[in-house]
C-alpha cells in the first residue's frame, strides 16, 4: 500500500485559491506572466542583504572590543607604538575569526536556493518552451516528468498519475502518489509518471519557501557566547574600579598624573582579556580539528561547548534512526501459498531496474533469483494510483498466469474472497499497521483463470545498525533521546519499540502549541510523530523554553529550520545541502555513534575552557588587587610598565596550550555556571594577593632590599605563582589527579619559567638579581601552590555541599531519564 498523500504533507498552497484556473490548451500569455512576474516577485528564495563591511563593523562593537579599542586609542596617545600595534593586531584578529564563522553559517539560505530547478517546461501563449524556474509565475502551466525537481508549488490538472518522492520537505520515507486535482510542492522530485499541473505559489510563498524563511529565523544565542561576556564584562569591571582607585590616589597625592596615566594604562591591557576570544577559539579549533578525524566537521565553533551541555537530543527518524530502505518482513501466507512462491509473484510486477523503493525492497527479498528465471513477464502493468496494483502476465514453459500486487483492499477484489477471509484479511492488515508495517497483497491466477490471494507482504524501514547502542550509550551520558518523525503514529511507535526509545510517543499537532502546557508535553514525551517542519522548530523551542540545551540530528529540508534553531543541530550522514548549512555538526560517517564520541570530545574541551576562565579571572584579581594595595599602602609600584607586558607576554603563551591539555569527561551534560567559576577564582586570586604581600614585606621589612631588586623579585614571583596556577584550574582534586597535564603544556609552561627566570637573574630588561634571591622566589612559590591547592579543594567541596542542600528535596522535571547537568 503506497502511504497516504495526507500522512504528512503540509498546508495547501494559500495562493492557488486567487489566481484562478488558466487554459490547459493556452497558457498564460506573455503579457499575463510579465505582470504577474511584476506582481509576485521572482520565483526565488529571499535572503536580507548586508554588505560584508557593515557585519565585519559589528565585531568591533560590544564590552570587549570597547576596552580593547580604548587601550589602543591611549598607546597611540602616549606614542607606545609597539603596545599600538600588538593590540590592534589581536582586535583585528578576532574580529576576523568570528566573521568568517558568520560567512560559513550564512551559507544555509544559498544552498536552500540552489536546490530548485533550474529550467521547467512552461506552456506560453500557446507554445510549450524552456523558461528559467525563476521565471516562473502563478497561474503558469508546467509540464511535470520523471526526474524532474518541482520548480514551485503546482496543482496537478491533466495527465493519469504521478508520484513524487518529497522526503526531504516532509520526512516521509515513501514517494507519495498524486492524482488530478492535488497538490505537490516546490523541492519534490518525481519518481514516476507525468502529468501537467498549474503554478499555485513562488518563491517564499511556496512551502518550500516558507521553510526557507524559518531557516533565516532560526537561531539562538549560544551559551558560551553569554559565558564570555559575562567573564569579560567581570573582569572590564574590576578592572576600571581599580584602575580608578590608583588614578584617583594618584591625583589626591599631587603625584605626575602622566606617569599614573601611563602605568594605569599598562595595567588595563595587562588584566583585561585582550586574548580572551583568541585563547577560547583556539582551544574549539583544536577540538574541532579532532572532531573531524572522527568524521564530525564542526560548522560552527561555538557549538562545541553547546555539545557538551546537551542534555536532550532529538532525532529525525528517517535516514537517521532508521536506514531510509525500505525492507520486506515475514509474509503472512494464505491457503497452501508459501512465502518464497508469494515473494517471486510479486518480484514479476516489478519492472527490472526500477527505482521504485517498493519494488526494490521486494527484488532484493527473492530467496532463489535462479528460480526466478524460469518465468517469463509477456506484459507488465506498472502500479498507478488509479488502480492502485500492478500486474503481469506470466508464462512458465507452456502455463500462463497473471501476478498482481497492490493495496490490499484492491487484490481482495480481485479474488472475491469469502466473509470468512475477508474478515481474517482485515484483520491481518490491521495488525500489521498497529505494528507499524506498511502491507501489499500479492495474488496469482490459477488454471481456471481465477484469481487466489498468496499473502500479504509487510514493508518497514529498519534501524540502523548502531542507532540502539547509541541510545543507550547516550543515556549512560544523562542525554534523553526524543524521536522526531514525519510518519504514521503507528510507524513510529514499532521502532521506538525496537530501539527502547519509550511508548509515549504522541501525535506532533497535539502535544506542540503556545504556553506552559505544551512545554510539559513535550518534556514527557518520548517522541513525536506525523511532524511537520513547524512543528520541529516548536519542539525545539519548547524544551530550551524548559531550560535545556537541545540537539537534533536531520538530513532534509524538512529539517534545516529545527537544525539551526536546536543550540547543536547534527546533520547526518547523506544529509542535503540545506541541511549540512543549517547545522553545527555534520556527521560524514555512516552511523550516529560518533555523536557519543563527539559529546565526550566536547565536555573534554568544557573542561579546559572553564580551566582558562577560571585561570585568567584569578590572574586579573591578583594582579590588579595587589598593585591597587601596594600603591595606596606603602606609595610604592611593585613592578614597572615594562615587567607588567612582559607578564601579559610569557603568560598567553602556555595558557594557549590549554587547548590541547588532557582532560576528564565528565559524566553528564555540564553548563556554565558563573558563580561558581567566580568563587573558584576569587579564592585562588586573594591567595595570590597575600602571598605576593608576604613575599613583599619579607624583601622589605626584613631583607630591606633596594627598590630595583624587589620590583624584580615581585616580577619573578609573580611569573611563577601565575604559571603554577594554571595547573591548579586544570581539575577539582589534587595536583597529581588524573588525567595529568598533557606534555604540550608542562614543556610551554615551564619553558616559559624559566625564560622569565633567567631574564630575571641576568638582567633581561629588568634588573639583575641573582640565582640565589631567584631560588628563593621559586622556593616560596612552589610552597603557596600546595597551600592554594588545598584552598581549591576545599572550596569545591564546600560549593558542591552548597549545591547538595539547595537541590535536596526539589522534584525533577517531569521527563524520564534526566539527570541534572553537572555544573562546571
Amino acid at each position: 500500500m503506497r502511504p497516504s498523500p495526507d500522512a504528512a504533507r503540509p498546508s495547501e498552497p494559500a495562493d492557488g485559491a486567487s489566481i484562478g484556473e488558466t487554459d490547459l490548451h493556452t497558457g498564460l500569455t506573455a503579457t499575463a506572466a510579465a505582470a504577474r512576474q511584476s506582481q509576485y516577485g521572482p520565483n526565488a528564495l529571499q535572503e536580507k542583504h548586508e554588505s560584508a563591511a557593515l557585519k565585519l563593523l559589528r565585531y568591533f562593537w560590544g564590552p570587549i572590543p570597547w576596552m580593547i579599542e580604548v587601550a589602543a586609542v591611549l598607546s597611540a596617545l602616549v606614542r607606545h607604538w609597539a603596545d599600538f600595534a600588538i593590540i590592534a593586531a589581536m582586535l583585528f584578529i578576532n574580529a576576523l575569526v568570528g566573521f568568517w564563522q558568520e560567512h560559513k553559517a550564512d551559507t544555509a539560505i544559498a544552498l536552500l536556493r540552489q536546490r530548485l530547478a533550474l529550467r521547467a517546461r512552461v506552456l506560453r501563449d500557446g507554445t510549450w518552451a524552456e523558461f528559467p524556474a525563476a521565471e516562473l509565475v502563478p497561474g503558469d502551466i508546467i509540464h511535470v516528468r520523471l526526474g524532474d525537481i518541482l520548480p514551485a508549488d503546482v496543482r496537478l490538472r491533466e495527465g493519469d498519475s504521478l508520484s513524487v518522492d518529497q522526503s526531504a520537505l516532509t520526512g516521509e520515507s515513501l514517494p507519495v502518489d498524486k492524482k488530478l486535482g492535488d497538490a505537490a510542492y516546490s523541492g519534490s522530485i518525481a519518481r514516476s509518471g507525468e502529468m501537467s499541473a498549474q503554478v499555485t505559489a513562488t518563491g517564499m510563498h511556496t512551502f518550500f519557501g516558507k521553510t526557507a524563511g524559518l531557516v533565516e529565523k532560526a537561531g539562538a544565542v549560544s551559551h558560551f557566547q553569554r559565558a564570555v561576556m559575562r567573564i569579560g564584562d567581570f573582569l572590564i569591571a574590576v578592572t576600571l574600579v581599580l584602575v580608578a582607585v590608583i588614578l584617583v590616589a594618584a591625583f589626591i597625592r599631587k603625584e605626575p598624573m602622566v606617569e599614573a596615566l601611563l602605568f594605569a594604562l599598562i595595567l588595563t591591557v595587562a588584566a583585561i582579556p585582550v586574548a580572551l576570544p583568541a585563547v577560547l577559539s583556539v582551544t574549539l579549533a583544536v577540538g574541532a580539528e579532532r572532531l573531524a578525524r572522527m568524521k564530525a566537521i564542526v560548522s560552527r565553533l561555538v557549538s562545541i561547548e553547546e555539545l557538551a551541555g546537551v542534555d536532550v537530543l532529538c532525532s529525525d527518524k528517517t535516514g537517521t534512526l532508521t536506514q531510509n530502505r525500505l525492507t520486506l518482513g515475514e509474509p503472512a501466507v494464505f491457503g497452501d501459498a508459501q512465502s518464497a512462491d508469494a515473494i517471486t509473484a510479486a518480484a514479476l510486477t516489478c519492472a527490472p531496474g526500477s527505482d521504485d523503493a517498493i519494488d526494490q525492497a521486494i527484488v532484493k527479498a527473492v530467496p532463489d533469483a535462479a528460480a526466478r528465471a524460469r518465468f517469463q513477464v509477456v506484459k507488465l502493468r506498472p502500479f498507478d494510483p488509479v488502480h492502485k496494483r500492478a500486474t503481469a502476465e506470466v508464462t512458465e514453459g507452456e502455463h500462463h498466469f497473471q501476478v498482481a500486487k497492490g493495496a490490499p483492499q484492491v487484490i481482495l477484489e480481485l479474488v472475491e474472497p469469502s466473509p470468512e477471509l475477508r474478515a481474517q484479511v482485515e484483520k491481518r492488515v490491521d495488525d500489521l499497521a498497529a505494528q507499524g508495517y506498511r502491507t501489499l497483497g500479492v495474488a496469482r491466477t490459477d488454471a481456471s483463470g481465477h484469481w487466489r490471494l498468496l499473502a500479504l507482504l509487510p514493508l518497514f524501514d529498519p534501524p540502523r545498525a548502531d542507532s540502539a547502542s547509541t541510545i543507550d550509550a547516550a543515556r549512560g551520558m544523562g542525554v534523553t533521546v526524543k524521536m522526531v518523525t514525519g510518519d504514521h503514529l503507528a510507524i513510529a511507535k514499532q521502532i521506538a519499540r525496537r530501539l527502547h526509545l519509550g511508548d509515549r510517543i504522541r501525535v506532533a499537532a497535539q502535544v506542540v502549541g503556545t504556553g506552559e502546557a505544551s512545554i510539559e508535553a513535550v518534556e514527557q514525551a518520548d517522541g513525536f510523530a506525523q511532524v511537520f517542519p513547524e512543528h520541529k522548530f516548536k519542539i525545539v523551542k519548547a524544551l530550551q523554553a524548559a531550560g535545556h540545551i537541545v540537539g537534533m540530528t536531520g538530513d532534509g529540508v524538512n529539517d534545516a529550520p529545527a537544525l539551526k534553531q536546536a543550540d547543536v543541530g547534527i546533520a547526518v550522514s547523506g544529509a542535503t545541502d540545506a541541511a549540512r548549512a543549517a547545522a553545527a555538526l555534520v556527521l560524514t560517517g555512516e552511523g550516529l555513534s560518533v555523536i557519543t564520541q563527539a559529546i565526550e570530545e566536547a565536555r573534554r574541551i568544557f573542561e579546559r575552557m572553564t580551566a582558562y576562565a577560571t585561570y585568567r579571572i584569578a590572574e586579573t584579581i591578583r594582579l590588579l588587587l595587589f598593585m591597587m594595595l601596594s600603591i595606596l599602602v606603602f606609595r610604592f609600584y611593585p613592578v614597572t610598565a615594562a615587567m607588567i607586558v612582559l607578564l601579559a607576554l610569557l603568560n598567553d603563551i602556555p595558557i594557549m596550550m590549554i587547548a590541547y591539555d588532557n582532560a576528564a569527561v565528565a559524566p553528564r551534560p555540564v553548563r556554565w555556571q558563573m558563580p561558581r567559576v567566580l568563587t573558584v577564582a576569587s579564592v585562588l586570586g586573594l591567595l595570590g594577593v597575600v602571598a605576593s604581600f608576604g613575599l613583599f614585606w619579607f624583601v622589605v621589612r626584613v631583607m630591606h632590599l633596594p627598590r630595583d631588586t624587589v620590583q624584580t623579585l615581585i616580577f619573578l614571583k609573580l611569573l611563577v605563582a601565575g604559571h603554577l596556577t594554571i595547573y591548579l584550574t586544570r581539575n577539582t582534586g589534587p595536583i597529581w589527579q588524573r588525567p595529568f597535564p598533557s606534555w604540550k603544556l608542562i614543556a610551554t609552561t615551564e619553558c616559559t619559567q624559566v625564560l622569565g627566570t633567567l631574564a630575571a637573574v641576568y638582567g633581561w630588561f629588568v634588573n639583575p638579581i641573582g640565582w640565589k634571591l631567584a631560588l628563593l622566589v621559586w622556593a616560596y612559590a612552589l610552597t603557596w601552590f600546595f597551600i592554594n591547592s588545598g584552598a581549591k579543594m576545599l572550596t569545591y567541596r564546600v560549593l558542591a555541599g552548597w549545591q547538595a542542600q539547595r537541590t535536596r528535596g526539589t522534584p525533577g522535571l517531569p521527563m524520564a531519564p534526566r539527570p541534572a547537568p553537572l555544573r562546571a
